[in-house]
């Protein structure tokens, strides 16, 4: 019987894969499996797995014939996986040896749906600590009770899915899948869902997560129109919160983390190509139009000067104007 089953997808990460792939080994166990998902890798990437797949116990390779992006990798792997329990880890990401065993005897203890724990965030030498932003540690919680507050970073701000283990019973209830077709931003509408519709998480503090920051073939370092996935990510995320019997509550998170996204990417404008740098601020300001109009006054207010008036400019600029890329 497999009792894990991690899903790792892979594209054009040659440099890190060896290093991502031992780590695995250094985890191993007979019942574990190991879901190494391809995503139409052009450089080495399908070479090393193959060889890879042959020594490492457990590998399952799996390969799209066209590339899909990592929600659609990550939603092959979940198809795939035969555990008890799953867990994710990118192709450019590793693991300490022995983290998953600890993060299974963790979950297993305490019987939750999922458990959420600390990373190590690597750029370059460098390495910073990120906490799960739940205080209490090693206890059974309610998801939907860490949505809130919105003026404060909570676990749904922590969207992460290599930060943490689930149990199967979330796949049977359609809750662990992943927005087909998105190519960032594809973990956000998928740890609101969690944190709205699983019964029961953990945070527990098992650091062994390396996550590689700066990569220049990660979609963060790059300037293109999949960047603007996170616009139809959050509109997602909005639609869903709307249609919650608690909407009132959770809408305001929902629409202030909106706002701080778009912030942070119209206010780094300058790393995108010209014409989805016209495209971003053109669906932005259509998305801000689109918010429930009172929940947006109150987010901006709630809001430093810089972020809210630069979003009320944006929310003031002409319908009319040209988005340039297509969704």
């Amino acid at each position: 019987m497999v009792k894990l089953s991690v899903v790792v997808p892979f594209y054009n990460v040659q440099t890190y894969a060896p290093e991502t792939l031992e780590s695995l080994r250094a985890n191993a166990r007979d019942d574990f499996e190991f879901l190494l998902v391809d995503d139409c890798s052009t450089d080495a990437t399908h070479d090393i797995l193959r060889r890879a797949a042959r020594t490492l116990p457990g590998a399952v390779l799996l390969r799209h014939e066209r590339n899909a992006g990592l929600a659609t990798a990550r939603n092959t792997g979940i198809d795939a996986a035969r555990g008890e329990y799953l867990a994710f880890l990118d192709g450019d990401d590793w693991l300490a040896p022995g983290q998953l065993a600890r993060l299974l005897a963790a979950i297993e203890e305490l019987g939750c749906d999922f458990v959420r724990t600390d990373h190590v965030q690597c750029k370059g030498k460098a390495r910073t600590v990120h906490r799960v932003p739940v205080g209490r540690r090693g206890e059974v919680l309610r998801p939907r009770d860490a949505i809130l507050p919105a003026e404060r970073s909570t676990s749904v701000d922590y969207p992460y899915a290599w930060a943490g283990m689930y149990h199967r019973r979330l796949v049977d209830r359609g809750l662990l899948h992943f927005t087909d077709g998105l190519r960032t931003a594809e973990d956000r509408p998928w740890i609101w869902r969690l944190h709205r519709e699983a019964d029961s998480f953990a945070a527990v503090s098992t650091l062994g997560v390396f996550y590689r920051r700066g990569v220049s073939s990660s979609l963060t370092q790059i300037g293109d129109a999949r960047q603007l996935d996170f616009l139809r990510a959050f509109d997602l995320v909005i639609e869903e919160t709307a249609a919650d019997p608690d909407s009132a509550r959770l809408l305001p998170k929902a629409v202030r983390t909106y706002c701080a996204i778009i912030a942070h990417h119209v206010g780094s404008i300058d790393r995108f190509e010209r014409p989805v740098a016209r495209a971003l601020r053109g669906r932005s300001a259509a998305a801000l139009r689109r918010l429930p109009q009172d929940v947006l006054r109150d987010a901006l207010d709630t809001m430093d000067d810089e972020r809210a008036s630069l979003l009320r400019r944006l929310r003031r600029r002409p319908a009319g104007l040209r988005a340039g890329v297509a969704a």
